[in-house]
């Protein structure tokens, strides 16, 4: 536990720790059981999972909200530490392994990420907060390491290469903001990647209605 009157170099200092000795291992183990619990399920590209880097987190840690710090105990609030994804191939795979996953993880909470307005075009997917079974925390780590949830995100593969390209060119610390025709371009693209996954989810349903098989 750190308390927000923690200095940013001893939130880091048990952060790096916690990251190297318990944080990495653990997103092995998870993607280990992620991909153990979803074993023979069809059009799954990847499974991954990996801790929160260093430095992200600390500038999430000191996040401040109305001048004023949005968390009090980051080690123990910040919920995504560990972060998974599994990206599908379309739209209907996203809704077709929920059940699974809420079969076989407890889910705390989970929100389909959508723009705010119909006239932006942001990253989309579905997002979980997962509490970590049991069954992938080692004997050998310490209990205050382990962190009680992880985040798990299922996307498509037009909304992961749009969200992990767009993070890299809008979200970077320290560089200039993106200029109106900067932004314009990347709702342009985003709006076609939309299109594109939508079409190919649209064909799929097409194609599996006509070979009289089932969506899933």
């Amino acid at each position: 536990m750190t308390s927000s009157n923690q200095k940013p170099d001893d939130l880091r200092t048990q952060y790096k720790e916690r990251y190297e000795k318990v944080l990495a291992p653990l997103a092995d183990e998870l993607r280990a059981y992620l991909s153990r619990c979803l074993e023979g399920q069809p059009r799954i590209d990847r499974i991954s999972a990996r801790p929160k880097d260093i430095d992200r987190f600390i500038a999430k840690a000191t996040k401040l909200v109305g001048g004023k710090p949005k968390y009090q105990e980051p080690l123990a609030e910040i919920q995504d530490q560990v972060g998974a994804r599994i990206i599908t191939y379309y739209q209907s795979d996203v809704a077709r392994l929920d059940p699974l996953i809420q079969q076989w993880f407890r889910p705390i909470e989970y929100r389909d990420h959508v723009p705010e307005s119909h006239w932006e075009f942001g990253y989309f997917g579905r997002h979980y907060i997962l509490a970590i079974p049991s069954d992938v925390i080692s004997s050998g780590w310490s209990k205050e390491m382990i962190p009680r949830f992880f985040e798990l995100q299922v996307k498509t593969l037009f909304e992961h290469a749009w969200s992990e390209a767009e993070h890299d060119l809008g979200y970077k610390p320290g560089e200039a903001p993106l200029t109106p025709q900067q932004t314009r371009s990347l709702a342009y693209t985003s709006a076609q990647a939309w299109g594109a996954d939508k079409m190919f989810d649209d064909l799929f349903r097409e194609r599996a209605g006509t070979m009289g098989g089932p969506a899933n």
